[in-house]
């Protein structure tokens, strides 16, 4: 398991649009990928879960990732949300 704190850098923060991108991200991995802000954990699997986070752009969250291709599924996450 992986475990990693990342800010967000998208312009736009994860609304709609940006958050449905972080999902097909997450879903080329075999691993289980979870976000956790404040108290709330989700799966970044989970377009409707994401959602409910409301992340802004700058705010941090800890993002883990566990299985077979953890190590790729952090570094794909990572860079799509500090690059876009």
């Amino acid at each position: 398991m992986v475990r990693k704190t990342i800010t967000i850098e998208l312009k736009s923060g994860l609304e709609a649009r940006p958050v449905a991108m972080l999902v097909q991200v997450a879903s080329q991995y075999d691993s289980s990928i979870y976000v956790e802000c404040d108290s709330k954990r989700v799966n970044a699997k989970s377009i409707m879960g994401m959602m409910t986070l409301g992340l802004a752009a700058g705010e941090s969250v800890v993002v883990t990732a566990s299985g077979a291709d953890e190590e790729k599924a952090m570094d794909g996450i990572e860079k799509y949300l500090t690059e876009g």
